[in-house]
């Protein structure tokens, strides 16, 4: 085991043994690794979730975090990972490590998750694009083995065909599921037969999902699918992460039914700040993490608390400023934030003081924060 100080958290790591590699696309493969009996409870997971991954690259140490494709009853951790560029970190990895090498690996983590309902009859719909597929490809596993009743609707976007990664595994989910799974393919750079699959999944395209693909509903003459619709998942960049969760809102799912997991940095609000603040100006800002004690003052509240430190170029935690992973999940400890977006945390965290600080806006003059949670 070795520990590693990973965006602003103590993160634990497990040696773990390659059992499986596999070139998926020219741009994108699998690994697989054995877990080893002491380590099972380590690495238990929940579908959606994701491991950090040590390894060198270029000589250098270089941490990076991939989904699980695999589902919790299938006992192993199996990822898809994208290369995105010839001479990157992700390429070395493909070139430098094989079956039968360890890697260090961490204890899964993530909130891109949902509550299991086996009794309920649901609807599920899912939306990826590209590599985004991975931890959808987890959850949709994971619900036809545990959710007789649940039915889901996969709309997955790639550039052609080419791209396309686990269309075996996805084809063969809905030949043996076909009663409970739908799915339908997009591609933004290929002519298709059907005008329909060709272009991005956005706000346009969703318009029109709902209105051709979820609108009959055998089981309930009187509605739609779409109406029916329980959760939604959605996963790729942010653009289309912000553009779908918009229109799906707008078309009527409530905001905490809309799931999203993003795959870069993304500096933009996901939803559109509604509320205005009264200015204050001098803003003092105390802060504790890593063990250490930090003081400083913002000018105002126009800008987020994490966004402000980082102008001032403190090395706060952070993945995406948008309120989704929670890697700048601290406690507040004295004065008043809003808190615009939560994707991530609980109502029983909420309730014990926490807070994001990527989407915390500063409703007092003083402010106490510790981002040492453990």
């Amino acid at each position: 085991m070795e520990q590693q100080i990973y965006k602003g958290k103590l993160t634990q790591f497990h040696w773990l043994k390659i059992t499986k590699k596999e070139e998926l696309t020219k741009n994108t493969f699998s690994l697989e690794f054995e877990i080893p009996e002491n380590l099972k409870k380590n690495f238990d997971f929940e579908a959606g979730q994701f491991v950090s991954i040590k390894f060198q690259s270029h000589g250098e140490d270089i941490i990076n975090d991939y989904s699980m494709t695999s589902a919790p009853f299938e006992k192993k951790i199996s990822l898809g990972i994208k290369v995105n560029s010839p001479d990157g970190a992700t390429s070395q990895l493909f070139e430098n490590y094989n079956i039968g090498d360890n890697l260090l690996v961490s204890e899964p983590s993530g909130r891109f998750t949902l509550i299991s309902k086996p009794h309920e009859f649901r609807t599920i719909v899912g939306f990826a694009a590209g590599i985004g597929i991975t931890p959808i490809l987890s959850h949709f596993k994971n619900i036809l083995h545990n959710e007789p009743r649940t039915r889901m609707f996969l709309f997955f976007g790639n550039k052609s065909s080419e791209d396309l990664i686990y269309r075996n595994q996805l084809d063969q989910l809905a030949k043996i599921c076909g009663d409970r799974l739908q799915i339908f393919y997009f591609f933004s750079r290929e002519k298709t037969t059907n005008s329909f699959f060709h272009g991005r999944l956005d706000d346009k395209k969703l318009a029109l999902i709902i209105n051709q693909i979820l609108h009959l509903d055998d089981t309930d003459e009187e509605s739609t699918i779409w109406d029916a619709v329980d959760e939604v998942l959605i996963c790729g960049k942010g653009d289309m992460i912000k553009t779908l969760a918009n229109a799906c809102y707008h078309h009527g799912i409530p905001k905490k039914n809309i799931h999203f997991e993003l795959f870069e940095e993304f500096n933009d609000d996901i939803y559109p700040v509604e509320k205005d603040f009264p200015l204050i100006e001098n803003v003092e800002l105390e802060f504790r993490m890593l063990g250490k004690d930090f003081q400083t003052k913002l000018p105002n509240n126009e800008e987020k608390l994490l966004q402000q430190l980082l102008i001032q170029k403190f090395p706060v935690p952070y993945s995406c400023k948008s309120g989704i992973c929670g890697s700048c999940e601290c406690i507040l400890e004295e004065g008043e934030v809003e808190l615009l977006e939560n994707e991530y945390l609980t109502e029983k965290e909420e309730e014990r003081g926490h807070i994001l600080a990527c989407m915390s806006i500063a409703k007092s003059k003083k402010i106490k924060l510790n981002f040492d949670l453990s």
